[in-house]
């Protein structure tokens, strides 16, 4: 199936976003992490768009999507969660699946909080929801900066936007026998798009205020209580950020979750996009699709 580039507007700021699959069928979003943009999914996209229509967004400040200058902009979840629902209604999307990794967690589910109804089913990929989901070495310069921001504890973030610092979350927790599947391209397409002026204080900004999706923590799990949503996790054990002590919180709140560790790290689709696609369809089938 073929995959459109696709830009609209939402308040003035360019979204630039991929789309297959028929009109008609059921919608899944997939929301990408930090530091990539929905080049992410392109591996994905094609394997699924046959039975669901895809549509995957830059986040503002990533990809080709806009990135007003921080002094500009509020570079918070909260407003681009808020960005992301109009978006969806602009699209007229009122029904749709989210596909959630890294920063995609905490604003697509603000977008289930904003709007339970609209969500038929989530599939997290190392998309996290829970504190023992946060991997201690790999936040402790992110929680040092979440409480104090200073030069100080601004620098060892830096680095997290580097080259080198993008390239080890694609390759670290990656077993040699699949790290000859990372494609080079991923990692220094993202590392291009982060070299872009502005965007240090952009992706500053963004981390400064994490912990403000902690504090949701306690709503996000009401809301799987509450819904009992549909969520299968399709998560890379070997990751070092979120680990998968968060993969298998889902289910002390949403008991029939469909958990599965997959032997890669922090980006699966680089290594797993075929088995990830193999899982969503028996789920999403299930959970989507008309019977009889």
């Amino acid at each position: 199936m073929v995959t459109a580039h696709r830009t609209t507007t939402v308040r003035g700021l360019d979204i630039h976003y991929r789309e297959a699959g028929p009109a008609d069928a059921p919608v899944l979003l997939l929301l990408h992490g930090f530091p990539t943009s929905s080049h992410m999914f392109r591996e994905l996209i094609p394997r699924l768009a046959d039975s669901y229509r895809l549509i995957a967004p830059d986040h503002i400040g990533f990809g080709r999507s806009a990135a007003p200058d921080a002094a500009d902009f509020p570079y918070t979840f909260a407003e681009l969660a808020s960005i992301t629902g109009e978006f969806t209604e602009q699209l007229g999307i009122e029904r749709y699946a989210l596909y959630i990794q890294d920063y995609g967690a905490p604003i697509g589910l603000r977008l289930a909080l904003a709007h339970p109804e609209r969500v038929t089913a989530i599939v997290t990929q190392n998309g996290n929801a829970y504190e023992e989901g946060l991997g201690k070495e790999a936040w402790a310069p992110v929680l040092a900066l979440i409480a104090e921001r200073t030069p100080e504890t601004e620098a060892p973030v830096r680095e997290i936007s580097s080259p080198e610092g993008i390239k080890w979350q694609y390759l670290h927790g990656v077993p040699e026998e699949y790290r000859a599947l990372v494609a080079p391209e991923a990692y220094e397409h993202d590392a291009a798009l982060m070299a872009r002026p502005g965007q240090a204080e952009i992706q500053l900004d963004l981390i400064s205020d994490y912990g403000s999706n902690f504090a949701l923590y306690p709503a996000f799990h009401e809301y799987f209580r509450t819904s009992q949503v549909p969520l299968l996790a399709t998560w890379g054990a070997h990751d070092e950020i979120f680990v998968p002590a968060g993969a298998l919180a889902f289910q002390r709140d949403l008991p029939k979750a469909e958990i599965h560790l997959l032997p890669t790290g922090h980006f699966a689709l680089e290594t797993h996009a075929a088995q990830i696609a193999d899982l969503m369809r028996g789920f999403l089938d299930r959970h989507l699709l008309p019977t009889g």
